[in-house]
């Protein structure tokens, strides 16, 4: 039995370890003074109190020993008491400074629901979670990156992971399971080809891990989108689509830069899709502009399927299940 306890003591944490042994101390010198001195010290807790002050150098002298086993107590418990209390704000405060060391460098695990998962650190990611945090209400995000030493963004609404996306323990360090979504950026500093395969692998291994939850992927190439379909993408992004939209606009637009102006006032405009009510199947496009302006809602077209129509004839009708796409 005894083994067994002092098995299970050493098992302990250090710093457990430690106040217990502190604590011991405390009430076997504070028992020990008092049946010692029992006019000095009137009460146990008379003796605990000393105890704990003379061991941590406080000593306000409203208790003091008068007898020779009492000062020669006083001295034992100096000896022993001292070196305990230091050594547990010592290991309090080494491991304050390493959990503070791991929490910077991604090695402690995140524990949230509703969260969002950012994978990869560059430019579009910095944009992103400097948009996502500068809200009044911000979502927290967590990122993961096996390139960065230590969390890039000083926000408390940031948790940086390090690690590889495509590795079970890192996706599983991000509590995948109650995560909201999942963005996977594309790595530009490989080739394109590589970049999506890399992708492609980090959306199998969190759907295989949590196949509910919702997954937004950066591809660079083409022939790739199909792929991230299979895989199971909710949503592929092709950047290199977007920007060669741009750049034919500028061509043609004499270098006046409109649709970088339109999408530079739209920034801070969010596109939402909603689902029609029963009120509004049969209704004209227009009529339902009207009204949602009236909302201070902006609708630009209607989802139908997999078929999204903007800006409409006025005439064109609102069915059932159509998904009306505005801008707040």
């Amino acid at each position: 039995m005894p083994d067994r306890v002092y098995i299970s003591f050493l098992r302990l944490p250090l710093l457990v370890r430690i106040l217990l042994l502190a604590i011991l101390v405390f009430l076997t010198f504070g028992i020990t003074i008092h049946f010692l001195e029992p006019d000095t010290f009137p009460s146990i807790f008379d003796g605990i109190w000393w105890a704990i002050i003379t061991a941590s150098t406080v000593g306000y002298g409203d208790y003091v020993p008068h007898s020779f086993f009492g000062r020669l107590t006083a001295l034992f418990l100096i000896l022993l008491g001292v070196g305990l209390v230091s050594s547990y704000f010592g290991t309090l405060a080494a491991a304050a400074v390493t959990k503070q060391d791991a929490f910077s460098e991604g090695r402690i695990p995140f524990k949230g629901t509703g969260h969002i998962i950012i994978i990869g650190w560059n430019e579009r990611s910095r944009e992103l979670i400097g948009k996502l945090t500068s809200v009044k209400f911000p979502e927290m995000i967590v990122l993961i990156d096996e390139t960065l030493e230590a969390n890039p963004v000083k926000s408390r609404f940031v948790h940086f992971i390090k690690g590889k996306g495509h590795v079970d323990e890192t996706i599983i360090k991000s509590d995948i399971q109650r995560a909201e979504k999942v963005l996977i950026t594309a790595d530009r500093g490989n080739d394109e080809l590589q970049a999506d395969m890399n992708s492609i692998l980090t959306l199998l291994t969190i759907k295989g891990l949590c196949a509910q939850v919702k997954c937004i992927v950066e591809i660079l190439t083409a022939d790739q989108v199909i792929n991230a379909l299979r895989a199971g993408a909710d949503e592929v992004i092709q950047s290199n689509k977007l920007t060669s939209v741009f750049m034919v606009n500028s061509l043609h637009s004499n270098g006046d830069g409109l649709l970088s102006n339109v999408v530079h006032q739209l920034q801070e405009s969010r596109l939402m899709d909603i689902g029609v009510k029963e009120a509004d199947i049969g209704k004209g496009f227009r009529e339902m502009c009207q009204e949602l302006l009236n909302k201070d809602f902006l609708l630009i077209g209607i989802k139908r399927g997999e078929e999204t129509i903007l800006n409409p004839a006025h005439s064109f009708q609102i069915e059932e299940n159509d998904q009306l796409l505005l801008f707040k």
